[in-house]
């Protein structure tokens, strides 16, 4: 009598449900690990935009502060027409001291030039005597302002027969109350030293007008027009 086949095990009883169940555990296990991705994603994308903005808004004081310190650094102070003439009491030429309160009830010119003996400088203040006269017919004085030493303005004064007198300044005390003393440039150089100026009180110790980096031809005369015309 012939022995019975043995049955196989049914391989589809298992294997398609082990296959089915590791996709879909697969699949929900991805998805969430997918979607809390997505969301950290654009949580960290929202954060950037926000912390820019602080850099921003403190990088623009920052500028305007360096802006503002350089405009005062460059612009030279001083009396504002109209505002009280800075009382000063300096050596002279020859010896002996000049104040303001000397020429009160007159008025008075002041030019600042930065160096005895230069072209510039002995051009304009041979021109302010060359007009002399003419000033004191309108009832105003003229004095001529720089750093140099009493004996270098008694050398300007000696060679070019000058008769304005001469102020002595090297601690630039009143060259910076007036604005004569700042920074400047030459040939791509800053400095600071004398700004070319010229000063005009009216007979009350006013500042009746002021000139900037002056030009010196033909400056002698306008100042001279202009206090005429007080």
């Amino acid at each position: 009598m012939p022995k019975p086949t043995p049955k196989k095990p049914s391989k589809t009883a298992t294997k398609p449900a082990t296959k089915k169940t590791s996709k879909v555990t697969t699949k929900a296990a991805a998805k969430p690990s997918a979607a809390k991705t997505t969301a950290v994603t654009k949580k960290a994308a929202a954060k950037l935009p926000a912390a820019k903005t602080p850099a921003a808004k403190t990088a623009a004081p920052k500028a305007n502060a360096k802006s503002a310190a350089k405009s005062a650094a460059t612009k030279p102070a001083g009396p504002a027409e109209g505002s009280v003439a800075p009382d000063f009491r300096l050596p002279r030429d020859g010896g002996g001291e000049i104040s303001r309160a000397d020429f009160a009830g007159r008025k008075l010119v002041l030019f600042f030039y930065p160096k005895a003996n230069t072209p510039g400088c002995t051009r304009e203040a041979i021109d302010f005597t060359r007009l002399g006269a003419d000033f004191k017919a309108c009832g105003t004085a003229v004095l001529g302002v720089s750093a140099d030493s009493v004996k270098a303005q008694d050398s300007f004064r000696d060679k070019h027969q000058l008769a304005t007198p001469l102020l002595s300044d090297p601690t630039h005390a009143m060259l910076e109350a007036y604005g004569a003393w700042g920074e400047k440039s030459l040939y791509g150089r800053k400095f600071e030293g004398i700004i070319r100026s010229t000063v005009l009180i009216d007979a009350e110790g006013r500042v009746a007008r002021v000139w900037r980096n002056v030009k010196v031809d033909g400056h002698a005369d306008q100042v001279l027009a202009a206090a005429q015309s007080l």
